[in-house]
């Protein structure tokens, strides 16, 4: 990141980190009792906390978190839903893909980053768990928790120009928390 950019971490709340996991499990029963499906879903969510927790520190998603994850969603499809496995693996090169693609084409127009490395790899993530067809669900979503974030930011004094840095790895984690629960809304695989 850029000297100049702002630097707006440290005005995101702090979540009680055990209630919170607590929270992802007590919400992901809510949604189904499968004891295989409840702990799988439980893995993703608490993995999802670490890493949203992480990048609103620290702007970064660790490649020792994101990979394993990566790889655990292609596997979870294979065991789980086997007839998606295709669909896994196509949703993890198209979003890393995707997203690689974009931060490029912004880093050539701006002559800046404007899209992590990070972000990329858990939109990676994001395929292998829903499949490439949900990609857009997980995006619109993360794009709007993200405007929502940087709005709040916004609202409580802080300054939201173009050089602020918000982390985009929490809005994303939410966004893939909530179609891989309910399922995509723009286009259906459940």
């Amino acid at each position: 990141m850029g000297t100049i950019a702002m630097r707006v971490v440290p005005t995101l709340p702090r979540p009680d980190r055990p209630r919170s996991a607590v929270a992802a499990a007590v919400w992901a029963a809510t949604v189904s009792q499968d004891a295989a499906w409840l702990w799988t879903a439980c893995l993703l969510g608490w993995a999802l906390l670490a890493l949203s927790w992480i990048d609103a520190e620290h702007m970064r998603l660790p490649d020792a978190l994101t990979l394993p994850l990566l790889a655990a969603g292609v596997a979870a499809q294979a065991m789980l839903a086997s007839e998606r496995f295709i669909e896994s693996v196509l949703g993890a090169v198209i979003g890393y893909l995707g997203f690689r693609a974009i931060a490029l084409t912004y880093r050539l127009c701006r002559g800046r980053e404007g899209l992590g490395g990070g972000d990329a790899k858990l939109l990676s993530v994001a395929g292998a768990w829903v499949g490439w067809m949900a990609l857009p669900d997980v995006v619109l979503l993360a794009a709007m928790f993200g405007l929502g974030l940087a709005a709040t930011l916004r609202m409580r004094g802080r300054a939201i120009d173009r050089v602020a840095v918000i982390p985009f790895g929490p809005c994303l984690a939410l966004a893939l928390w909530i179609v891989y629960l309910y399922g995509p809304f723009l286009f259906g695989w459940r």
